[in-house]
């Protein structure tokens, strides 16, 4: 069961994490963006560079994952397609995406972006934090050992 990450907006520190897990737990691991990522060398970790454009590395994913497999991602979109095909997902913050919470997660991220575009909402997301780190990690670790012992 791969892991594959929307590499794109990943945080360096979350980087740093899936590449340790890729190594100790021995999973093939695939970043995927549209600029060069730099990660570990390690037989389990890959990069994949596409092309610049609208959803790119996203249908990059979505073409190569099957079902069980792992995504990373903080785009809402990929998350509800990636469950479509039977992936498990969570973002770098450690916050899973469901089958059961993923629609009321589209629905407010539509909400947020008519906020945004009509100038309601200036700001984005709180800085990611030392406690955001420890729930990824921590939610990694649960998913590595659900699925890979």
């Amino acid at each position: 069961m791969p892991i594959w990450v929307d590499a794109d907006a990943c945080p360096v520190p979350i980087r740093e994490i899936l590449c340790r897990a890729a190594d100790r737990w021995k999973v093939q691991t695939t970043f995927i963006a549209n600029h060069v990522i730099k990660v570990t060398p390690s037989p389990f970790i890959q990069t994949r560079q596409v092309p610049q454009g609208f959803d790119v590395a996203d249908n990059e994913i979505v073409d190569q994952l099957t079902s069980g497999d792992l995504v990373i991602t903080q785009d809402i979109p990929l998350a509800a397609e990636a469950i479509e095909h039977g992936a498990d997902v969570f973002n770098p913050r450690g916050q899973a995406f469901t089958r059961e919470n993923i629609r009321q997660r589209l629905a407010m991220r539509n909400f947020m972006e008519e906020l945004r575009n009509t100038g309601q909402i200036t700001g984005g997301p709180a800085a990611f934090s030392q406690t955001d780190r420890k729930e990824f990690a921590d939610q990694l670790d649960r998913w590595l050992q659900r699925n890979l012992r």
